[in-house]
This record gives C-alpha cells, structure tokens and sequence, in this order.
C-alpha cells in the first residue's frame, strides 16, 4: 500500500492537494490495516485523512531547503527505469 506514497516535497510544480490527499489516504490505509473501512469506521477514517492530509499540507508549506527543485518528469523517468531493472526477468 504505501509505494503509493511519494516525497511530495521541493518539486516544481509544488504538490497538489490530491497528491497530498492522496498520500493521506495511503498512510491511513497502511495505518488502519484496510482499504476500505466498514461503515461503522468510514466516519473516523475519513476524519484521520483529513487530518494527515492538513498535517501535510502544513508541513509542505513551512519546509525549506535551499536545493534546486526538481523536475517531475525527469523523477517520473528515473522510478520507471528503476522499476524496468527491478522487475526485468
């Protein structure tokens, strides 16, 4: 579940606030141990997103780092040529 989470952080464009609710939604469901809660928990999962999710938001908006950002695509390529050589037969 949680090779979904990526570093959202100094990336130009910045992150978006799916990509940080998405993050948010992966850490819950690697927390909670499911990926879809039962009705009777949907309430409180739903909150605990929400919350990671502004946690996150706050913590992108107040980091600083004085590297260059980086450039989505040319990070998109490199995961993909490490997953060619990780799953290469």
């Amino acid at each position: 579940m949680c090779r979904n989470i990526r570093q959202l952080h100094n990336f130009a464009p910045p992150a978006t606030s799916e990509e940080v609710q998405a993050a948010a939604l992966q850490y819950v469901r690697k927390v909670a141990g499911t990926t879809r809660p039962s009705a009777r928990n949907q309430e409180a999962f739903d909150r605990a997103v929400a919350a990671v999710a502004h946690a996150t938001a706050h913590l992108l908006d107040d980091l600083v780092t004085s590297a260059p950002p980086k450039d989505r695509e040319v990070e998109a390529a490199r995961a993909r040529e490490r997953a060619a050589k990780r799953y290469a037969s």
